[in-house]
């Protein structure tokens, strides 16, 4: 119930209804899950209750509010994310990332893969050939290897939030453990290197004569979704050359992330996404 006492009290001059529409959207979409109460909105934008409750009426009748019956907390519809969702990028991460790669393949004179978390796994989504025959964990595009194992893998699995991380970790573990030089001690001590250091550079050795470096791609709040990485022979990536390839990579997915489509399909589906690439 809205008392005549709101109604009385001023609001800010020079506030159109759309102005007025759009503080309380960006409110809500700062707020926790559970909404916000019209008394805590009004108080947050500084206008009345009444103008608050009259606004909220117009958004929910466009589907971009809704009520919780129970709390009578305000939130963010569905509908609104579904707008949102065909608003944002019309790119997905691969057609994205493809002007990064042929620019990074052409000042490295390397190899550069395109990684993307998919469960447990990171997927080749796109590389681009360098002049120099290499080998690589994922292989071509749309190969795939266990999180943890490989520079682009173990960038991404150092950079998920850390319950999410450990989930993987223990699910994944047998399965690095099969290529004999991995344990768990191992594992967390180079996910706690690839987090100090922000990329992934460590040589095992398990491709004979190949190196490589990866960074994190990470989205709007921080979680890596993908990799760039860099696959070269050993000979090239000396410690005098490293840290301009990190120093180029990094650059490379800073521009990437506030591109990212939070809904993009390739980054909760990227194999399938990868199937409708071939053809018919």
């Amino acid at each position: 119930m809205i008392s005549s006492k709101d109604t009385l009290k001023p609001e800010r001059p020079g506030v159109g209804g759309l102005e007025r529409a759009f503080a309380i959207i960006r409110l809500l979409a700062q707020a926790s899950a559970e909404g916000m109460r019209v008394t805590q909105i009004a108080k947050s934008v500084g206008l009345t209750q009444a103008t608050v409750h009259r606004t909220l009426q117009a958004l929910i009748a466009q589907n971009m509010v809704e009520q919780d019956e129970r709390s009578k907390h305000y939130r963010l519809s569905i509908g609104f994310f579904v707008l949102a969702a065909r608003a944002g990028n019309p790119m997905n991460l691969r057609e994205l990332c493809r002007p990064t790669l042929l620019r990074l393949c052409a000042s490295l004179g390397d190899t550069i893969f395109l990684l993307a978390r998919s469960g447990f796994d990171a997927v080749c989504l796109d590389r681009s050939e360098g002049p120099f025959p290499i080998r690589s964990f994922t292989g071509d595009i749309g190969g795939r290897v266990a999180l943890g194992i490989g520079q682009g893998s173990l960038a991404i699995l150092a950079f998920l939030p850390e319950a999410e991380r450990e989930e993987i970790i223990r699910f994944n573990l047998p399965r690095v453990r099969e290529l004999g030089v991995f344990d768990e001690v191992y594992l967390r001590t180079e996910i706690d290197r690839v987090r100090e250091l922000g990329y992934a550079g460590r040589n095992t050795g398990l491709l004979e004569g190949m190196a490589g470096v990866a960074v994190p791609v990470c989205d709007h709040e921080g979680r890596a979704v993908a990799a760039l990485s860099v696959g070269t022979i050993a000979a090239r990536l000396n410690p005098e050359r490293l840290p301009t390839v990190v120093a180029l990579l990094k650059r490379e997915a800073q521009a990437i992330s506030p591109k990212i489509n939070p809904f993009d399909p390739t980054l909760r589906r990227p194999v399938q996404s990868l199937a409708a690439l071939a053809p018919n």
